[in-house]
């Protein structure tokens, strides 16, 4: 009893919830980012030294599902990159250790200020690798911008 009273307060204190799989690969859904509905905020691949922080597409929701500004796009990707940063924080990484950013934006015109947002976040010395597609919908109308990232993380 007192073992299964350590698990649920272990649980219920953590900083997120993971799921451990198979073959050194966790199901990671920190509870600082708003609750996924049929899948993952993220995989964490082990790979020795290092382990790969696979995320899903990120959208201007905060932790308690409420957009981040109805038609502002500054707005919205700040939220992303937040969300971006909670997830990768709860890896036990930083965004330094991002490595790949896939941006889908309702206007790629507006690359110049999602940059001058991103560039808040990211090391500009050494930027992740990305890529930019213009889409003409996205899974809700009122979201104007989805960042799917990917991060290597060293292992303590």
């Amino acid at each position: 009893m007192k073992k299964l009273l350590f698990l649920i307060l272990l649980c219920v204190s953590s900083a997120c919830f993971a799921q451990e799989a198979n073959n050194g690969v966790t199901f990671l859904n920190p509870v600082t980012v708003g609750k996924p509905f049929g899948y993952s905020h993220a995989v964490v691949i082990d790979l020795g030294k290092n382990k790969m922080v696979i995320m899903s597409g990120q959208v201007g929701l905060d932790k308690d599902g409420k957009l981040a500004g109805n038609g502002d796009l500054a707005s919205q990707t700040e939220q992303v990159f937040t969300n971006i940063k909670n997830i990768v924080e709860a890896a036990g990484g930083s965004m330094n250790d991002l490595v790949e950013l896939n941006y889908y934006l309702m206007d790629a015109s507006q690359v110049k200020l999602v940059r001058s947002i991103r560039d808040k976040f990211v090391n500009t010395k050494q930027p992740p690798a990305s890529t930019l597609v213009q889409v003409s919908k996205l899974f809700r109308d009122d979201i104007l911008i989805e960042i799917k990232a990917t991060a290597v993380v060293r292992n303590k």
